[in-house]
């Protein structure tokens, strides 16, 4: 799943507006002006990488040596937007339309990357089920019936039982919840959109801002009404920089998502992927289905993230992206619903194959069936030099003590870990919000935090540009700044990277700040996260440029006849 965009910002919007608006010495105005993720503090206020000090102090007068290829996994890119069709990867073997897999890699006309949730007519998956759902479908017909007596049931079974019962209490639980949030949200997802088209008509334009929209007047009753509608929900989600399309796109998407959570106690979700992808999804060794629609049905999330890492920097348009010298490979994999696991350990092993040295992972769950397929090809990245950046998720839940996938721990041994994984969760621009009040964490599980609220970046459309809240919008910061360092400095391994940018990690320990996912309860960083840092680009290149590479292994590793191999045991372990 797409980290469950903070449309729990709509929710923070409504329900939780003051946890992000004190500020401290910053401009009182406008403490999220864009870009404000890039800022240095000692200049702004604002807690941001200092990533323009970087290019300016450090960077000026100095060339990138290598071009790195950063791999998204996501919902999709819009490849042909003005801030990214000139930084993304291309598949230079591949002759583009002709129907033949030119290279020989198994997969046809892949030219900027691969959709592993498209079907070979051309169709794509995109809606889908939650995986505790799927899970609990899965085995409710044996496990379903009353009376069944756990210490009657040996190994796999008993294993298997203990799954159902995890996921048939998750979704009970889920339903309750979001059967509060269907009953507040109906009335708007019924009033909006007909307020939105009045608007849209008023103005002549179908897209507009908040901002727009508060300078527009009209005096025709009808049309007044709608505005007071449509820029109250601009308002109360703080999202007047975003577009009325995107918003309501995401509010629908977000009602959408907690009415299937309702109705999942009692309906069957539909076998979407099955329909569309038809694949053997039992065997892992069958891999090269899909096609090469890198858009899908919704490339929001994957387009703002992409911009995020690599959008052109200084050629006066939308956005700087963290990384000057990059391409971006887009591997659509995340539908509007959970993830499987056999399409991202797919994904993870096309970006390593196809020279991808750092890939970014915006997407989680609680439920990770065919873990084992995702630890091998996590585990084939590490043997092959990449390097994985993954969001902690936006749950403002401990991941220490409750799961979430994919992990960095080998079959959920937290003494097993994989050493090119960075876990990110979200931080704010001031010192009341250093971690965003959706953000997961947790003291061994969490690595860093990085700036995820109100980040301004690419949306679909060509040269559409708006702001989106989350971990998701964390991981690239830091997916970009490893790509970063990379392209400067190609001798580092993952693991040298990895530590770089923790140890080189601006540290508020003296500031404390509500703890995510409670109303009082004071924490700082180095409570809820391994570093207790925000990332910091400055220190982190300077820091790098002391170091003596340890790179052993990079390049282009395919093999189209070789098995993927997972030696890892099946899960069987649940945290609690």
């Amino acid at each position: 799943m797409k980290q469950k965009i903070p449309f729990f910002c709509i929710l923070t919007g409504i329900f939780l507006a003051s946890t992000l608006s004190a500020q401290t010495s910053i401009d009182k105005a406008d403490p999220y002006a864009h870009g404000w993720h890039l800022d240095d503090f000692s200049t702004s206020g604002r807690y941001g990488i200092s990533l323009e000090k970087t290019y300016t102090a450090l960077l000026k007068d100095r060339l990138p040596k290598k071009k790195v290829v950063v791999a998204v996994i996501d919902s999709g890119i819009d490849t042909a937007h003005e801030d990214l069709k000139p930084v993304l990867w291309t598949n230079r073997k591949e002759v583009p339309g002709n129907g033949i897999d030119d290279d020989k890699n198994g997969y046809v006309d892949d030219v900027h990357g691969w959709n592993f949730i498209g079907g070979k007519d051309g169709s794509n998956v995109g809606k889908d089920s939650y995986e505790g759902v799927r899970v609990y479908y899965k085995f409710k017909a044996e496990f379903g019936n009353a009376g069944i007596n756990e210490s009657n049931l040996t190994g796999e079974k008993k294993l298997q039982y203990r799954l159902y019962i995890k996921a048939k209490n998750q979704i009970e639980a889920q339903a309750k919840e979001a059967a509060m949030y269907v009953m507040i949200l109906k009335d708007l997802v019924t009033k909006l959109p007909p307020a939105d088209s009045v608007i849209a008509l008023a103005m002549g334009k179908r897209q507009y801002t908040g901002d727009e929209l508060q300078d527009f007047t009209s005096t025709d009753a009808t049309i007044a009404k709608a505005k007071s509608s449509m820029l109250g929900f601009f308002q109360q989600t703080r999202q007047m920089s975003n577009t009325n399309t995107a918003l309501i796109a995401d509010l629908i998407q977000f009602y959408e998502g907690e009415k299937s959570k309702v109705e999942a106690v009692d309906k069957e979700p539909v076998r979407f992927r099955e329909i569309v992808v038809k694949d053997n999804y039992n065997d892992i060794n069958d891999r090269f289905y899909g096609n090469n629609d890198l858009m899908g049905t919704d490339a929001s999330h994957g387009t703002h993230v992409a911009g995020i890492i690599a959008a052109l920097r200084q050629n006066n348009l939308g956005i700087n992206g963290v990384a000057n010298n990059v391409e971006i490979m887009t591997l659509r994999a995340v539908p509007d619903g959970d993830e499987h696991d056999k399409d991202i350990a797919n994904a993870i092993r096309y970006a390593v194959d196809n020279g991808a040295w750092v890939i970014n992972m915006s997407f989680g769950k609680s439920f990770s069936p065919e873990k084992k397929w995702v630890d091998a090809a996590v585990k084939y990245a590490e043997d092959k030099g990449v390097l994985l950046v993954h969001a902690a998720g936006n749950d403002a839940k401990n991941i220490d003590v409750e799961d979430n996938f994919p992990s960095c721990n080998l079959n959920e041994d937290t003494l097993k870990v994989f050493t090119n994984w960075i876990n990110v969760g979200a931080s704010g621009a001031t010192e009341n919000d250093l971690a965003a009040p959706f953000s997961n964490f947790g003291r061994r599980e969490v690595n860093v935090f990085a700036p995820g609220v109100k980040i301004y970046s690419c949306l679909p459309g060509g040269n559409a540009y708006g702001e989106k809240d989350g971990t998701s919008m964390a991981s690239p910061v830091v997916a970009g700044l490893a790509a970063l360092i990379l392209s400067y400095y190609p001798e580092l391994s993952p693991q040298q990277v990895k530590s770089v940018i923790e140890k080189s990690a601006y540290r508020p320990v003296s500031i404390s700040f509500t703890k995510p996912g409670t109303e009082d309860e004071k924490t700082s960083l180095d409570k809820i996260s391994a570093t207790g840092g925000i990332i910091s680009a400055y220190e982190a290149m300077k820091m790098a440029n002391e170091l003596k590479g340890e790179r052993k292994i990079a390049g282009n590793y395919f093999d189209k006849n070789a098995p993927v191999k997972s030696e890892q045991k099946k899960q069987g372990k649940t945290k609690h």
